[in-house]
């Protein structure tokens, strides 16, 4: 937050008074918080804990996060700085600014670095640091980390910590250096990156990236496929253990979902909307790795698209990028693993005597771990639903109502009806916006990290 004041500077904005005393409450709030824990500072944290921390962190820091946007009067009221913070933090990418290129550099600056914080996870960050605390940090590392399971790279959780962070910061840097080869200066060039390896979608344009050339564009559309890919294949492919990519499942189908998507969305934009082939190209491809890797910046309106265009954004928006990415949604290797047990259920119903294993990557899946990603999928889209009837009855219309709630909950950003991507979310009563504050966390969260706060058995002893 502190870093604000380097644009405050190079910008000379009046902002400085704004900044200042929204990183005093944060570093005193932070200071109280941090002298508070240690009193009673348990040598390891228990899971319990663990999902109760990581909760909270989220909330608190979402909180705190919104200040710089409320000293500095760039949004008015707290439900709302919140709602964007959240966004941020969440990488969903949802916005309620309606003038974006209004706001002053310092406070856009800010609104992207929440991208970039919250993409790897803040509480991967803080086990980085944890060692130094003496206190055990995998049960929070796990609460964080989602998917199946988290393949650590090293045996300390701390080292995996940093390696990711370093690919992170790798990645930032070089996408930086490519978008400084095209028309952008280093300040848009910054803050888009942050919004692309995050995953984020936070642009300092109305026009988010339609507003800037086919060059960056295309850079900008690269990136944004390598962020939703597992982080530690990008480990693997550094190490040179190329193996690891020719045998994992999950890639394969998430390329090939892109491949498929972009190359029958190109066809329909050539086709019915009379689009020439490389516009179409690159709009069809650049929507589909953004919905995809529920990114959500945008290069072209797809609600003006014909009606077949609309329900491959639709499909792609319930799919998600893959486990250990930063990208958000239901996640690829669910889909896998679940598409697996279906067809391995047919095979039983032909052949009811015979032994049928589901493996992924060469691996055995476990029954119980089958159970978990079925019920998980199950209580996603029963979240969905539940939350798209209560956004219907603050007032918002059916179609806002449920892709509002869906690319909340997926981390996407834009959506259908008033929601879409020429349009934000300061239409959305104050009441939904608090409901698609939680559901961002919620999703972010991977839901049951949240929800097992909510059963009587967390709270017994």
């Amino acid at each position: 937050m502190c870093t604000n004041f380097i644009w405050v500077a190079v910008y000379e904005e009046a902002t400085f008074w704004g900044h200042f005393y929204a990183c005093l409450i944060t570093l005193l709030g932070g200071a109280g918080l941090f002298f508070g824990s240690s009193i009673n500072l348990k040598p390891s944290l228990g899971l319990r804990e663990s999902y109760l921390t990581v909760t909270f962190a989220w909330v608190v820091i979402s909180a705190f996060g919104s200040l710089p946007f409320l000293f500095t009067q760039s949004i008015d009221g707290f439900v709302n700085a919140f709602f964007e913070t959240a966004s941020g933090f969440t990488t969903t990418g949802s916005s309620i600014l309606t003038d974006i290129e209004s706001l002053p550099k310092s406070v856009l600056y800010w609104r992207s670095l929440t991208h970039w914080i919250g993409g790897m996870g803040i509480i991967v960050l803080v086990v980085a640091i944890l060692p130094m605390l003496r206190v055990g940090g995998y049960n929070l590392f796990k609460s964080e980390a989602s998917g199946i399971s988290y393949e650590k790279l090293t045996p300390r959780t701390a080292s995996t910590a940093k390696r990711l962070w370093g690919i992170y910061v790798g990645l930032t840097v070089f996408q930086v250096v490519f978008l400084l080869f095209g028309e952008m200066d280093f300040f848009d060039a910054l803050c888009h990156s942050f919004g692309t390896i995050a995953t984020g979608g936070f642009s300092t344009k109305n026009a988010s990236v339609g507003h800037f050339s086919s060059y960056s564009q295309y850079v900008i559309m690269v990136f944004m496929l390598l962020s939703g890919i597992n982080f530690t294949l990008h480990y693997f492919t550094i190490k040179g253990k190329f193996s690891k990519l020719r045998e994992n499942d999950e890639l394969k189908t998430y390329l090939g979902i892109i491949l498929l998507a972009g190359v029958v969305t190109t066809i329909v934009l050539n086709v019915l909307a009379n689009t020439e082939w490389e516009e179409a190209f690159r709009h069809g491809f650049f929507q589909v790795v953004s919905i995809m890797t529920a990114t959500g910046f945008a290069t072209d309106d797809y609600l003006l698209w014909p009606a077949q265009g609309w329900i491959i954004i639709l499909i792609l928006m319930f799919v998600g990028a893959s486990v250990g990415s930063t990208g958000g949604g239901i996640k690829v290797i669910r889909h896998v693993v679940a598409f697996k047990s279906f067809m391995a259920n047919m095979k039983r119903l032909l052949h009811p005597n015979s032994v049928i294993l589901i493996r992924v990557n060469r691996e055995k899946i476990m029954d119980e771990d089958v159970s978990a990603i079925t019920s998980f999928i199950v209580l996603y889209l029963v979240t969905f639903l539940t939350g798209s009837v209560l956004m219907t009855f603050l007032g918002v219309e059916p179609v806002t109502s449920a892709t509002s709630v869906l690319t909340t909950m997926g981390g996407i950003g834009p959506g259908f009806g008033s929601v879409g991507p020429a349009s934000n979310f300061s239409s959305i009563p104050e009441a939904g916006k608090v409901l698609l504050s939680f559901l961002m966390i919620l999703g972010r969260l991977e839901l049951t990290t949240v929800f097992v706060l909510f059963t009587l058995d967390f709270w017994k002893d």
